[in-house]
């Protein structure tokens, strides 16, 4: 466990050292930024097997940081955190192993894509309500500059929109915050005090504080209809940057719902329980319906990214331990299964056919010309499509249960989602690698001038995500056993027993 603070220390020195390296040279630089995910996972999988799942949050540092406003530097972690922290050694990896082709401005790149790992890890371990909103900016900041810089189709206006929509959000949550430490009387930050000075608030701050709050994080987490930034995000990025995007980014946002909404203000989370359920199944059937439509590939992985990650919300507002349990595995799940997904579209794909557009791709005969691409994304899909065996099974299934114990009715709705999933993800496969059967001769002549070959990083984060997504998927109690424990603590408990009121 007291590896894990050194997770946010290490991935910060990386980008630093990653920046310089890549003053010399870019190679330096990659080198730099794959020794840091690495070291950075790696401890991350040590401290995770000598986890003891408990109730509540476990200290691993507390220190004094602001004393004159009672803002201490304390990190903590739980079965959920733990969960997340390993999520993101897994994605940052494949991330810099997808980017191994970047050419441009290399050290800056990988610096900025270090420190915006950095941000995330601090957000799952920070138990003080300033310091998870400091590692939060932190996290967000880089995507704007990775996206605007070497991003691709309207990177500039994609980046803008991303940080707009991102910097509203965190306004809210600021604003929250800083309204519940005054009413709390200014003595503490502390994601418990905040909780127990909470429980006494007037019940109209209650509900005003946590709509600030939840609204402002439900933003990053792609919540209807505060979704539309994601699909434009996802598209302007840069293959590693729309694979943190949709693997963990988004998942900062949903964290904060549970972490700090739900569990300090239950309250007000038990009275926006219902408009929070019907919000998160409009955009699963909704996003799900929009990415069967479009012509764009990266669009349809956007779109279904803004999908799964409604029946995270979903999970989180049914609000009982199986629903979040599950929430909290599809947030892995998702995270998994998305980042490969766009490793294949935006790096496999359009870096070598330079085209995006599904009628044109069904033109080539991508399962011959690309057969690696065309396995790992039909494995993805599959896995996306909540087939059993992967992770996306027992994700989806423990939260449709778990909200079938709340309310049949968002139960039997937001399972339609499932099968629009299943829409949209067949139709992305057949018409982009097993589309029209062209003539002999196009076949032959697309056959003769082969496109580059699929390079030996590219194979390695492949197989590192397919590996997590198909072991989770036969041995999902590998991380329920974490997560189930965590929802036992008592802020855990006041935010479930909250939404059941």
């Amino acid at each position: 466990m007291n590896a894990l603070p050194w997770t946010i220390y290490v991935s910060f020195a990386g980008a630093l050292l990653a920046l310089m390296a890549g003053m010399r040279s870019a190679q330096a630089a990659r080198g730099v930024a794959l020794v840091t995910v690495l070291t950075s996972f790696g401890l991350a999988l040590w401290a995770a097997s000598g986890f003891v799942p408990a109730a509540g949050l476990q200290t691993l540092v507390n220190a004094e940081w602001i004393p004159e406003l009672g803002i201490r530097y304390h990190l903590a972690a739980d079965g959920i955190s733990m969960t997340l922290v390993v999520l993101t050694g897994l994605a940052a990896t494949a991330g810099v192993l997808f980017s191994w082709n970047i050419e441009e401005r290399v050290g800056e790149f990988f610096a900025l894509y270090l420190a915006l790992i950095g941000g995330v890890y601090g957000v799952f371990l920070s138990a003080d309500a300033f310091a998870f909103f400091v590692f939060y900016e932190i996290a967000i900041v880089p995507k704007y500059f990775l996206i605007a810089t070497w991003g691709s189709t309207n990177r500039q206006y994609g980046a803008m929109k991303l940080v707009l929509y991102s910097f509203a959000g965190s306004a809210l949550v600021l604003a929250g915050l800083l309204w519940a430490y005054a009413v709390a009387g200014g003595q503490s930050f502390a994601l418990s005090d905040l909780a127990a000075a909470a429980v006494h608030f007037p019940r109209f701050e209650q509900l005003g504080i946590f709509a600030l709050v939840f609204t402002g994080f439900a933003v990053l987490a792609g919540m209807f209809p505060f979704h539309t930034w994601a699909p434009t995000g996802h598209v302007a990025a840069p293959t590693a940057a729309s694979m943190l995007l949709a693997g963990v980014v988004m998942k900062l946002g949903a964290y904060g719902c549970l972490r700090v909404a739900m569990a300090t203000f239950p309250v007000g989370f038990a009275f926006f329980q219902p408009t929070i359920a019907w919000l998160a199944i409009i955009g699963i059937i909704y996003a799900g319906l929009v990415a069967l439509v479009q012509e764009d590939f990266k669009f349809v992985i956007g779109y279904s990214s803004v999908s799964h990650m409604g029946f995270v919300l979903l999970g989180l507002a049914a609000a009982n331990s199986v629903s979040v349990s599950g929430a909290v595995l599809q947030m892995f799940s998702h995270g998994v299964i998305a980042g490969l997904l766009f490793a294949v579209v935006g790096r496999m794909v359009y870096e070598r056919t330079h085209t995006r557009k599904m009628e044109d791709l069904r033109a080539m005969p991508l399962h011959r010309l690309m057969p690696f691409a065309a396995v790992v994304f039909v494995i993805g899909g599959l896995a996306s499509m909540g087939m059993p065996g992967f992770s996306g099974f027992p994700a989806e299934l423990t939260i449709l249960i778990g909200t079938w114990q709340t309310s049949p009715l968002w139960a039997l709705v937001a399972a339609t989602g499932v099968l629009v999933a299943a829409a949209f993800t067949l139709r992305a496969i057949q018409v982009s690698f097993f589309g029209k059967s062209a003539a002999g001769a196009e076949v032959s002549a697309a056959l003769a001038h082969p496109l580059p070959p699929i390079t030996w990083p590219e194979k390695a984060g492949a197989l590192l995500l397919i590996a997590a997504m198909v072991y989770i998927g036969l041995n999902p109690d590998a991380l329920l056993d974490w997560i189930r424990p965590a929802l036992e603590s008592p802020l855990m408990r006041a935010a479930l027993t909250g939404g059941a009121s």
